[in-house]
């Protein structure tokens, strides 16, 4: 059946914001009762990451090859989710989602798998869920996408909340978030993550004004011979747009060079 011109709703918690969807040119992609895209599949590879900024959120693979434990704040369609319980069978997948009405789509249309002893799906307050796991230092890598369904800032991007976030962390531990929406503040964003991790670099803005930023708690030695080698990797293997990442990374630091040149 096409979805090309008509938009299918499921049975859905009316407690909560409707989801909908919408096919473009073989894509589906989910909205939260909105025009604002929430996360997309490709109908042909469900299991592959469509836009670029969710690409972007996997820019830790870069540093780290085998992290034990994945924790993504908000499902979105499911495309980390999915992509990290497939590309990595020894880590456990956590994946934080208020919404019940995402979890069930996801579920019935976006290809999501059941839980089990790697993946679990938690219906959940992404902060509660993160104040629950304070000082346990178990999450290796952290990815946070969550925006109420008009999309015009990030829900949680204070100091208070990214210090929590750094506290569940393992010492190596990574985050990747994406800032986005006409009312988000970048600089306020980016100096509260600086506040909370060790290092904090940030990706060439694509997708019509998505910018993901990686907070490292431990700054790693950045030698970019080796960072190319393992994009073209990533990208032989799982067709990631890997090598754009390292070239944002090498155009942040002369950037940021400049600037502590001039101050």
């Amino acid at each position: 059946m096409s979805l090309s011109d008509e938009i299918f709703t499921l049975k859905q918690d009316k407690n909560y914001p409707k989801v909908t969807m919408t096919e473009f040119k073989g894509i589906l992609n989910l909205h939260l009762g909105t025009d604002w895209i929430q996360g997309g599949m490709r109908l042909s590879r469900p299991n592959e990451i469509v836009f670029d900024y969710v690409q972007q959120m996997m820019a830790w693979m870069l540093f780290k090859q085998q992290p034990e434990h994945i924790v993504q704040l908000g499902l979105g369609a499911g495309s980390l989710t999915k992509f990290c319980y497939h590309s990595f069978p020894d880590s456990r997948i956590t994946a934080i989602e208020l919404n019940p009405n995402v979890i069930s789509v996801c579920r019935a249309t976006f290809h999501l798998p059941p839980d089990d002893d790697r993946l679990s799906v938690i219906q959940a307050d992404a902060k509660d869920y993160i104040t629950s796991q304070q000082d346990k230092n178990d999450i290796d890598i952290l990815q946070i996408d969550l925006y109420d369904k008009e999309a015009q800032a990030p829900v949680f991007d204070s100091t208070e909340f990214f210090r929590q976030c750094a506290d569940a962390m393992t010492p190596d531990g990574i985050l990747t978030i994406n800032i986005f929406g006409e009312q988000s503040d970048r600089k306020q964003t980016i100096g509260n993550l600086q506040t909370c991790f060790d290092a904090v670099v940030w990706l060439k803005e694509v997708d019509g004004g998505n910018m993901v930023a990686i907070a490292f708690k431990d700054a790693p030695s950045i030698d970019f011979e080796t960072l190319y080698k393992q994009a073209e990797t990533i990208r032989r293997t799982t067709r990631l747009k890997a090598v754009n990442w390292v070239d944002d990374l090498y155009t942040w630091m002369q950037e940021t060079a400049v600037l502590s040149e001039d101050n």
